[in-house]
């Protein structure tokens, strides 16, 4: 991957590659469940522990290879099951791979089905592919039964030509695997225990070894690059947009649209181009979202829309409107039939039900009552430059155009703000807030300071227009003269 972040923690769908493994595999409800490590073993323990806290954590020694992964893994179930009065593992026994996660629980339920069924020593996942290139071969007898494995590297020609590929995905009898694992060896060109060497020796003891092909052949595909991350993402999300699709789900333009696995929607939901939803996000029955949106843990209302908006942690209520061009930071609740508009940026605030915040403002630290018009370019000055205060605005207020609120403060049920209004003290219910100073007016000002400007030229021009209107006003009326002459000399 030319990464220093693992490759099994490389993410697709909202999760690692490792999480969609151990979903997949969660899904079977196995009596336990291992995950061998290695590879920066301390982060990839600690996400694991994170996404499955019941899995056993399992760490492979110098012996390299899948062979030795799954005998430390099997040896290591075998000490929690007596730790527990339990037998040794019996049955089947399911090895799946972190870096396959378009794989199903419902494909290895055929798996499993399938080598219980034909009761079966080893039973192998297998896919035709188009070019197997780097993928061990299935040797099969005439009668359709696997001889073996071959790896791409130990391959002949002839068997490199085979386009049956080995998915490193298998069911075994926990038996014939114990004791064929401790006959593999590592005489081969990687100098490994190959797991693939089970399937040999399970034929030698009688055990019948078989497959199972899969038709869809994306879901046994790993990642080893970057390239391959990108392509198994865009595949995903395609497959996830196709399933909420048959659920009534509309999407104008699966091309732009990505959704996340753990993403919740339901049915008459619209998302317009260019939407992003992630992580637990949920969007409930005809709500409308995007264009051009982005959504992380984000809980969206009946028939509420979000417009160009970047938003997480959040709650839009029904019939709700957000956006265009908004910012919503974690811990913004807002009320059913409430609006957050063009420009503004939320934060921890409570906003209640038919409130409209609605353009060019921040409201952070703050709870607002319902039924309040919140006027533009208002803000709560919630920081003191040390710590965060709250702001109280009650129900059916007013405020007036650039209101500043500064916390601490309350403003009482159906109270008013002036234009410009500086809100340091509480202001009581149905009372007018106003903070007005006298208007002066230096005239003259721009003459004087920024000669030569063209605020200048447009003043003079503007002067000389209102002097030269002036003097024919007199021109006209000789009376004013007269009296404004008189006046004067008063």
């Amino acid at each position: 991957m030319k990464s220093s972040t693992p490759k099994i923690l490389h993410r697709i769908g909202g999760l690692p590659l490792i999480g969609h493994a151990l979903a997949a595999a969660r899904g079977l409800l196995p009596q336990r469940l291992a995950v061998v490590v290695r590879y920066e073993r301390d982060r990839v323990a600690a996400e694991v522990a994170t996404l499955d806290p019941t899995a056993l954590l399992v760490d492979q020694d110098d012996v390299p290879g899948t062979g030795r992964a799954a005998q430390v893994a099997l040896e290591a179930l075998d000490v929690a099951a007596l730790e527990a009065a339990d037998a040794p593992v019996e049955g089947t026994v399911v090895v799946t791979y972190g870096d396959v996660p378009l794989l199903s629980t419902e494909l290895l339920r055929q798996l499993v089905a399938a080598h219980e069924n034909q009761s079966n020593a080893v039973t192998v996942l297998t896919a035709h592919v188009a070019d197997p290139t780097g993928y061990g071969r299935i040797l099969r007898a005439e009668d359709g039964t696997v001889l073996g494995i071959r790896e791409h590297k130990d391959a002949s020609e002839a068997e490199r030509a085979i386009t049956e590929i080995n998915s490193g995905i298998y069911a075994f009898d926990a038996g014939i695997l114990r004791d064929a694992l401790n006959r593999v060896g590592t005489d081969n060109a990687q100098g490994e225990m190959y797991l693939t060497d089970v399937l040999a020796l399970a034929t030698e003891v009688g055990g019948r070894v078989a497959a199972w092909v899969t038709d869809d052949p994306w879901q046994v595909e790993g990642i080893n690059d970057r390239v391959q991350l990108a392509t198994l993402g865009r595949v995903l999300n395609d497959r996830v947009l196709e399933r909420w699709m048959h659920a009534g789900v509309s999407v104008l333009d699966p091309a732009t649209t990505w959704v996340d696995v753990q993403v919740t929607l339901h049915s008459d939901v619209t998302l317009l181009p260019g939407v992003q939803l992630h992580g637990s996000t949920t969007v409930e029955r005809d709500a409308v979202v995007g264009p051009d949106c982005t959504l992380t843990d984000v809980q969206i209302g009946p028939g509420a829309t979000v417009i160009r908006t970047h938003g997480s942690e959040s709650v839009i209520a029904a019939g709700a409107s957000v956006g265009p061009f908004t910012y919503l930071r974690p811990g913004t609740v807002l009320g059913e039939d409430g609006r957050i508009g063009a420009f503004y940026e939320t934060k921890n605030v409570r906003i209640g039900a038919r409130t409209k915040l609605s353009h060019l403002g921040y409201a952070g630290d703050a709870e607002i009552g319902e039924d309040t018009n919140i006027g533009c370019g208002n803000i709560t000055a919630n920081y003191d430059g040390e710590r965060k205060h709250r702001t109280l605005i009650g129900s059916g207020v007013r405020t007036g155009s650039n209101t500043v609120f500064v916390a601490p403060v309350e403003v009482g049920n159906g109270a008013y703000s002036g234009a410009g209004a500086v809100i340091r003290r509480n202001v009581p219910a149905g009372a007018l807030a106003l903070t007005i100073a006298a208007q002066r007016n230096a005239e003259g000002w721009v003459l004087d300071h920024r000669p030569g400007s063209v605020s200048a030229l447009h003043a003079q021009s503007s002067l000389h227009a209102q002097s030269a209107l002036g003097a024919t006003r007199l021109d006209e009326h000789p009376e004013t003269q007269q009296q404004s002459s008189e006046g004067t000399r008063a």
